[in-house]
């Protein structure tokens, strides 16, 4: 054992959960452990932002471009809506995030950001005009 971190984080991440497992505490490698663990929960906070915004971003293509809805568009809201269930049943820590204005105003920007890119259109609202329960409702699907 004694691979670095810094050369081969797979093999360390192997050899620490090894060490672990033998109950050789004193040979871990705390620091980079305790930041492993801190990274896996801003991992789970990325992984809900970008699942959000992709699926602000089809709801508003669906409501500012009826004409091109599709069955593709459907797939796409949801898979995201069962994917962020997931995430929230895995995570349930997370759930005050949904309610929070500042992570909103975030999620909200990549969405924006999203649907204008893949538009071309400069018409969707400042802020989100749809409810957290209306957005994650697999019925709902604004008109």
């Amino acid at each position: 054992m004694g691979t670095s971190y810094e050369k081969d984080v797979v093999a360390w991440a192997n050899e620490q959960a090894a060490l672990l497992r033998a109950g050789k505490f004193s040979a871990l490698d705390i620091e980079h452990i305790a930041e492993e663990i801190e990274d896996v929960g801003k991992s789970e906070q990325r992984e809900l932002i970008s699942r959000m915004a992709v699926l602000l971003a089809h709801l508003l293509k669906w409501q500012f471009q009826s004409a091109r809805r599709g069955a593709s568009w459907q797939r796409t809201i949801k898979a995201q809506r069962l994917d962020v269930a997931y995430l929230l049943d895995e995570a349930p820590s997370l759930k005050p995030k949904l309610a929070d204005a500042e992570w909103m105003r975030v999620v909200w920007a990549k969405a924006l950001a999203q649907a204008v890119s893949e538009t071309g259109l400069d018409v969707f609202p400042e802020t989100c005009p749809w409810s957290m329960e209306q957005v994650l409702d697999e019925e709902f699907m604004p008109d």
